[in-house]
This record gives C-alpha cells, sequence and structure tokens, in this order.
C-alpha cells in the first residue's frame, strides 16, 4: 500500500473551485502537500483549478500516477475508474457514496471486478479518505490535518474522523484511513500493513460492522501492537443504522464482547475512552499492576482510589524505606499511605520528594499524579518536576490528571507536549493506566 499512503504524484478526478465541495475540501489538502509530490487535477469542466492546469481525462496526464482519489457523482465513478486502469495507476480511493449504503450494490460489485481483475488496490467507496502526517499527505476532504504522531486510526465513518481529529489537540497520528464500504481493501488489510508499519505504534478502530469476524480475530491475534476499538451498532437501533450508514452487518454485541477478549483486542466504550487509552499506550510504558497516588486534593485522591478498587487494581502499602524517605523530606504530611495525600499548602519540592519515593518503591509499577489549583500550587513547576522524573525513570509509566481549565492548561501542554498523558476526570486516569497492565 506504499503508493497509496506516500504516492510520488497523486491526480484527482473531480477537482473543484467551488465553495463548500468535497471536490474544493480535497483540492486544497492536496496543494498543502505538494511540495512532497506532484499533484496533478482533473476535471473536464474547468482547465484551471487553484492556480493549477486541470485535464480533462486522467489518461491526458503525461507522467506515471501512483495515488488516483475520485470524487464525482456515482454514476460516474465506473469509468473513471476504467481510465485510471487504462492510465495504470497504482492505487484508487473512490470518496463518491452512492453505491452499496444505497442498495446500489451491483455497480460497486462491478467496480471491484475490475479493481482485482487490474490488480490495484482500492479504498472506499463512499469514505472521506485517508491522511498520513508523517508524509505530509492528506488525501481527504478532512477540514483540518492533524499533527504527526504514532496512532494509526481506522474508521468505516469519515465524519467520525473529522471529530476526533478535532478533538485529539495533542495527540498526533502515524495514518488515518476512512476505509468505507471495504469494496477491495478491508479493515484486515489496513491491520496487516499497520503491524509492520515503524511509524505506528498503537491502531485505533471505529468499527460498525465486521466483514469476516473469523479473520480479523486472526489477524489481530498476530499483531504485536495494541488495538483499541469501539464498537457501534450494539442495539437494534443501531444495528440498523449501521446498515444504512455502510451498509454494514453490525452484529450481536456480546458475542463482539467476547471475541476481542480472545483476541487481545482492548474494548472501549466512549469516543473520550478511544482517545484516553490510545493515548496512553502511544506514549507510556506497559505495566504489571501496582500503581501508586500523589494528590494535593484528598477528596480527589479518595474517588481515584475507589476507582482503581473497582477497576481491580493494585494499591500497594507503603514500604518502611519509603516512609522513612517521607519521614525526612514530608515533615508535614501525617498520614504516609497509598494514596498519599501531599496537603492543600504542598509546593513542588513536597510534590517532587513523594513522586520519587513512589517511582524507587519497586512493586510500584506506575503512578497518578493529582494537582488541584490551590493558591499557592505551582502547576507549571509540578509538569517541569513530572518530566524530568520520567525521563529518570523511564520504565514505569505516569498517568497526570491535573484538574481545572485556564489555571492548569499551560502545565498540561508542556506535560503532553512531553508525551506524559493528562486527564481532567480520574476515572479517565484510571482507564488509561489498566490498559497499560500487561495482565489487565
Amino acid at each position: 500500500m506504499k503508493n497509496i499512503f506516500n504516492p510520488k504524484s497523486v491526480a484527482l478526478i473531480g477537482a473543484s473551485e467551488e465553495k463548500n465541495t468535497v471536490g474544493l475540501g480535497i483540492s486544497k489538502n492536496l496543494l498543502e502537500g505538494s511540495q512532497e509530490r506532484k499533484v496533478f487535477f482533473v476535471n473536464p469542466n474547468r482547465d484551471i483549478v487553484l492556480g493549477l492546469n486541470c485535464f480533462s481525462k486522467i489518461t491526458d496526464i503525461q507522467d506515471k500516477i501512483d495515488l488516483a482519489v475520485i470524487a464525482i457523482p456515482a454514476k460516474f465513478v465506473k469509468e473513471a475508474v476504467l481510465s485510471c486502469v487504462e492510465k495504470k495507476v497504482k492505487g484508487i480511493i473512490i470518496i463518491s457514496g452512492g453505491f452499496k449504503e444505497e442498495g446500489n450494490e451491483k455497480e460497486e460489485e462491478e467496480i471491484r471486478e475490475i479493481v482485482r481483475k487490474n490488480k490495484i488496490p482500492l479504498i472506499g467507496p463512499n469514505c472521506l479518505g485517508i491522511i498520513n502526517p508523517c508524509a505530509n499527505l492528506n488525501a481527504s476532504f478532512a477540514p483540518i490535518t492533524p499533527k504527526k504522531g504514532s496512532i494509526a486510526f481506522l474508521s468505516q465513518s469519515g465524519a467520525l474522523i473529522d471529530s476526533v481529529i478535532d478533538m485529539a489537540e495533542n495527540i498526533g497520528f502515524s495514518k488515518i484511513v476512512s476505509y468505507g464500504n471495504e469494496s477491495d481493501l478491508e479493515l484486515v488489510d489496513f491491520l496487516n500493513y499497520f503491524k509492520d508499519d515503524k511509524e505506528t505504534k498503537v491502531i485505533s478502530i471505529y468499527v460498525e460492522g465486521l466483514k469476516d469476524g473469523r479473520k480479523f480475530m486472526e489477524v489481530a491475534k498476530g499483531i504485536s501492537k495494541p488495538i483499541v476499538l469501539i464498537k457501534a451498532g450494539r442495539s437494534d437501533k443501531g444495528i440498523r443504522a449501521a446498515e444504512s450508514h455502510t451498509g454494514s452487518l453490525a452484529g450481536d454485541y456480546s458475542v463482539y464482547k467476547s471475541a476481542m477478549k480472545q483476541s487481545g483486542v482492548i474494548l472501549v466504550e466512549t469516543i473520550e475512552e478511544l482517545l484516553d487509552t490510545s493515548k496512553a499506550l502511544a506514549w507510556q510504558p506497559r505495566c504489571e499492576d501496582g500503581i501508586g497516588i500523589v494528590t494535593n486534593g484528598g477528596g480527589l485522591g479518595v474517588l481515584t482510589a475507589d476507582y482503581c478498587f473497582q477497576l481491580g487494581i493494585d494499591l500497594p502499602e507503603l514500604e518502611k524505606g519509603t516512609v522513612s524517605f517521607l519521614d525526612k523530606k514530608l515533615k508535614k504530611v501525617v498520614n504516609k499511605s497509598n494514596p498519599l495525600d501531599v496537603i492543600g499548602d504542598a509546593m513542588p519540592e513536597r510534590y517532587e520528594a513523594a513522586i520519587e519515593a513512589m517511582l524507587l518503591q519497586k512493586n510500584i509499577k506506575g503512578l497518578i499524579i493529582i494537582s488541584t489549583p490551590q493558591i499557592m500550587t505551582d502547576h507549571d513547576k509540578n509538569a517541569k518536576i513530572i518530566v524530568r522524573l520520567k525521563k529518570k525513570y523511564p520504565t514505569k509509566p505516569i498517568m497526570c490528571c491535573f484538574v481545572g481549565g485556564k489555571l492548569v492548561s499551560s502545565a498540561v501542554k508542556h506535560l503532553e507536549e512531553n508525551n506524559i498523558p493528562n486527564y481532567f476526570e480520574p476515572m479517565r486516569a484510571v482507564k488509561s493506566i489498566k490498559s497499560l497492565m500487561k495482565h489487565g
């Protein structure tokens, strides 16, 4: 699939300057990365689009074309695909909808037969397109291009990708794929590709229905990288909605849950949890059970301990050596226990002593650090201390829970720029650290 994800040349069939159109959106996105590759526009009704000469047909282009993107009405798509075959393109993305999801299965089957006969990989139809931030390629009509990172995101829904990119402010992606109706390339094909993709550490998936559940399980079991999945179509009404959306058969959710567990896939319930878990797995090392909690707010420490108990996470007692270290450093703190409350007037030095003491204890395998905006709290200094100590103890994951808004925003930015996840609600931090546990 290298010709799709890192093409040397791209042709857009359906390029446009018309406001609020898919053709304009893709044209602009392709031009943003045009310094990396050659971009060609195809539209028989235009001579120029966004300052670029427009060709009537893809076969009029003299250069070789690696990737063709088709964004024209469904009734013209088959003819465009045949032109791509004649041009000997190396990959095709069909953005256009109006196929299986609208009952037009015959046309979709004919297109599939054409590309398979000619051995041209096809993504779509009925999709948003693909984005490869690592190669400065946005072959989609997504309104923004995310930053480069190590999460590959696969989605049957294109609109969901737009929302996820916008939500994932500090999260970077290696690849983003809207695979739509899976006429040719299917979800398992992308899994096999990302399994060996050096830029991808975590694979995140939004799925409505699996074409071949058994095949998915077999492929997922053979992938050492974490796979995080959210399943839509869990209720009768949701299943019917999925069928009309991408023509997918959604299937029974209880069967999915069991299958995902057997395959080692991490199943999540919400989009927020999908992003939280993916971020944790991409940025932090895996760990065994045994978590320490450091907080300057007793209430949030208690809530976090409750959530750990709820999810079966062990909070080891502090050892004598840890307590004696803390006795020297934290004289104002009466109760040296886990959770460790450094109390509301804690300055950065007290945080540093508490965090290092916890990290030094062998059976504490990771930390959740909570910081609430008391009048004397220095969040920015706390964040810098955490970043420094994380470098000193790289094998132990750290999740932060700097809870607040404007008062913690610059500290959170510093943490996440250094790949330390922050969550504004303790349950999110607890769920995320649970996902890192090798036997979780």
